[in-house]
């Protein structure tokens, strides 16, 4: 392949994360965009009136039964040229660390509204973590079939609570019952809404002039009120600019419902053409590009029984620069050796084929006995660390008790499998010598459970634990961690890299060590 065509391959390619509140119709959303590129024949429906099918996305058997994505899947596919990768991610809260982490390895999201709740809490988390990051944000406002909040005053939600610079980039013709369709301002065509079938071309007009009296023929009454509503978007709001929309500095604005497909072609449509293509990450040295002919990719996800008939272990890489190779040395900066992948795959949810070649942009997944961890670095022998993959400190504590002593070996191994996972976090009081979960969010601890028993035949009960933080420590001093540690032993628990952690009973407690040892710098992250 020459340097041309690589360059090439990097520049057609867009990554992204669905991001929203739980329920908003992320999974269905992410489902229709599947539809459009032609990787599935059939969406699924979390609940079908006659046939209980699932979402393409929502794969792990928990995830069936609850009706909530518990995990980010991985699905790529190809439209118009471009290929999509797609990472649709957890909505609920208590499973925001899995969605914190996929944020690090797109180049933009597509954030889901319910027209009727507006901006929900998650929301405002997840889009501040965007902002952090400087993520390019595409917001589509689901559910117009419903009657919901009105659209300016959406919109002046999302600026407020989002702290989003937005313009719209289509406009709805009514909501709910009176919903009649969507006016494309990005191609100034009208798309109207058929209610008991799904969007076609010849639902879509193409109107170049407000004024064309086919728009009172097409849309009667409310053909008037749109006219006055175009023309508010376009005094209040700022013209679309694309380089704007990429610096993360302007967020356009879709309108649609993703049950019945329809917006949907017109974000993906427009999505594909502003979207930005692979960009630089940032390593513990150096900026890398993704044009550069050495490989480099990080691991930012590791799935356990991805397939339950074969107990494997995936990791995934997102490849940053240059091109990934079947077979090729890769050097492992962390564990300082090199791993040859005979098998890699790209991904359909828990669909997977091997492939020979990836570029940057692309997820990769590759087999793991055990040798990654979340933040692994990968690379054609440079040694460096990619920057932004932590783990956060948990907020919810239980003691892990084993309920079945026979299957200790099965407890361990799905503790270990769990815990690379990164679902959650391990701790192993150094007074009393218990087991510790630290969690973001309540449910994951029956994730946790639910998983150790129907994957790997493990059982185990929690008792309550009152806990504020765990704090992992750094100090130049050894003496005075040394001190610490002693004074404060009762508190002191290993992680599962046998780092030191402290576990804070209160706030009052944490700020009184903090002034006890003002030496001592306390981390939240484990990225320090």
């Amino acid at each position: 392949m020459t340097e041309k065509q690589r360059l090439k391959e990097i520049r057609r390619r867009r990554t992204f994360a669905i991001i929203s509140h739980p329920d908003a119709g992320k999974t269905t959303l992410t489902e229709k965009l599947l539809l459009f590129g032609g990787a599935i024949r059939e969406a699924g429906a979390v609940k079908s009136n006659k046939i209980n099918r699932n979402t393409m996305s929502d794969f792990m058997e928990i995830e069936r039964q609850r009706g909530i994505s518990v995990a980010t899947s991985v699905m790529g596919f190809e439209y118009n040229g471009i290929k999509i990768n797609i990472l649709d991610t957890p909505g609920h809260k208590d499973f925001a660390e899995d969605t914190y982490r996929t944020l690090s390895a797109v180049d933009s999201a597509i954030i889901v509204i319910d027209v009727a709740k507006g901006v929900e809490e998650q929301t405002e988390k997840l889009v501040g973590v965007c902002r952090m990051r400087n993520i390019p944000v595409i917001v589509f406002i689901n559910k117009l079939d419903r009657m919901g909040l009105d659209a300016v005053e959406l919109l002046d939600e999302i600026e407020a609570k989002l702290d989003l610079k937005v313009t719209p980039l289509s406009w709805p013709v009514g909501m709910g019952p009176s919903f009649k369709g969507v006016f494309n301002i990005f191609e100034q065509k009208l798309a109207l809404f058929n209610p008991h079938g799904q969007q076609s071309e010849d639902d879509t007009v193409v109107i170049r002039d407000l004024d064309d009296p086919q728009l009172n023929r097409l849309l009667d009454s409310s053909a008037e009120t749109l006219r006055e509503e175009l023309a508010l978007v376009r005094g209040v709001y700022p013209d679309f600019n694309v380089e704007d929309y990429r610096k993360g500095e302007l967020s356009p604005v879709f309108y649609g419902s993703a049950i019945n497909n329809f917006g949907v072609k017109e974000l993906l449509d427009c999505f594909i053409q502003i979207a930005p293509s692979p960009i630089a990450r940032e390593t513990d040295i150096r900026v890398v590009e993704p044009g550069e002919e050495a490989f480099t990719g990080f691991i930012f996800k590791i799935h356990a029984n991805i397939d339950p008939n074969h107990r494997t272990r995936i990791a995934f890489i997102r490849i940053c620069s240059g091109k990934f190779e079947r077979g090729k040395p890769y050097y492992h900066t962390r564990l300082d050796r090199e791993f040859r992948f005979s098998g890699p795959t790209s991904f359909m949810a828990n669909k997977k084929e091997v492939i020979d070649e990836a570029f940057p942009g692309d997820v990769v997944g590759v087999n793991d006995n055990g040798n990654f961890k979340i933040g692994d670095t990968l690379t054609e022998g440079e040694s460096m660390r990619f920057k932004g993959i932590p783990n956060f400190s948990p907020e919810q504590f239980r003691y892990l008790e084993n309920t079945d002593s026979m299957k200790h070996k099965q407890l361990a191994k799905g503790l270990e499998q769990l815990m690379d996972e990164g679902v959650a976090q391990l701790f192993v009081s150094q007074q009393s010598n218990r087991r510790i979960i630290g969690t973001v969010g309540a449910l994951q601890f029956d994730v946790i459970q639910y998983r150790l028993e129907h994957e790997y035949g493990a059982s185990c009960r929690y008792e309550p634990l009152n806990l504020y933080k765990a704090c992992w420590m750094t100090c130049p001093d050894e003496k005075i961690l040394k001190e610490f540690r002693l004074r404060k032993a009762r508190y002191m628990a290993l992680d599962k890299y046998k780092r030191d952690v402290f576990m804070a009973e209160s706030p009052w407690a944490l700020n009184r060590a903090m002034e006890e040892f003002p030496d001592i710098k306390f981390h939240f992250t484990s990225e320090f």
